[in-house]
């Protein structure tokens, strides 16, 4: 079962966001954080299969702030708009997190998935937020660059080798001063873990989604009484 709703940051801004629900109780809340490509459908998608997997999952449209409905597809034009509309919405992306978090409590212990733009808000929301029980972040640019904040979750990070936009030995540096993070790179490139690009990597994607899943399982589903 899934939908869309509307949700209210902390600063009385309204946005939309991709709610997924289990067909049985859930056994946890996930919060999934978009690229720059807004709530698409292979955002959609990847809400659904976590949501196929037992959890409540929502994915807000971090975008709303500026411009409502945005879709975008994947060719030049658009990760330009995309980049454009990320720098403007940056700032007050973890108001809009936050909230997603707060629905999702529900469900119990809550955790985030983030891809491109949203691996980056995964890392900062693991790091600035107390009330996440697990971050997975996939390829977020600016991850690296931020190895000297402190996370208060479990997190586990995927980077593609090839990626040319974070190169892999800013990667390991940033895994060698975070060796309580879990880190992990993959003969793949940036958007690896998207079945809509050519950069897709099948057996990659595979991969991080068993080691996501996983994390997922141990950190943040709990045991509930029947």
């Amino acid at each position: 079962m899934h939908d869309f709703l509307e949700l209210t940051a902390k600063d009385n801004h309204n946005f939309m966001a991709y709610l997924a629900q289990p067909k049985d109780r859930p056994k946890a809340g996930i919060v999934i954080l978009q690229e720059i490509f807004g709530v698409n459908k292979h955002i959609r998608e990847v809400a659904d299969l976590y949501a196929n997997n037992g959890f409540l999952v929502i994915a807000p449209s971090l975008f709303d702030r500026i411009e409502k409905n945005v879709e975008l597809s994947y060719n030049e034009s658009a990760i330009s708009k995309g980049r454009k509309l990320k720098d403007l919405c940056d700032k007050n992306a973890l108001k809009d997190i936050e909230a997603a978090i707060s629905l999702v409590s529900s469900a119990g212990k809550v955790g985030v998935i983030g891809y491109c733009w949203g691996g980056s808000l995964s890392w900062k929301a693991a790091c600035e937020k107390h009330n996440l029980s697990a971050s997975v972040c996939y390829y977020g640019g600016d991850i690296p660059s931020l190895k000297n904040n402190q996370p208060n979750c479990n997190v586990l990070t995927h980077f593609g080798e090839l990626d040319q936009g974070i190169p892999i030995d800013k990667v390991k540096v940033f895994k060698e001063s975070k060796p309580d993070v879990l880190t992990y790179t993959y003969p793949a490139d940036h958007g690896f873990n998207c079945d809509h690009r050519k950069q897709y990597n099948k057996v990659c994607a595979k991969i991080a989604f068993d080691r996501t899943l996983r994390l997922s399982l141990i950190h943040i589903s709990e045991p509930r009484d029947s």
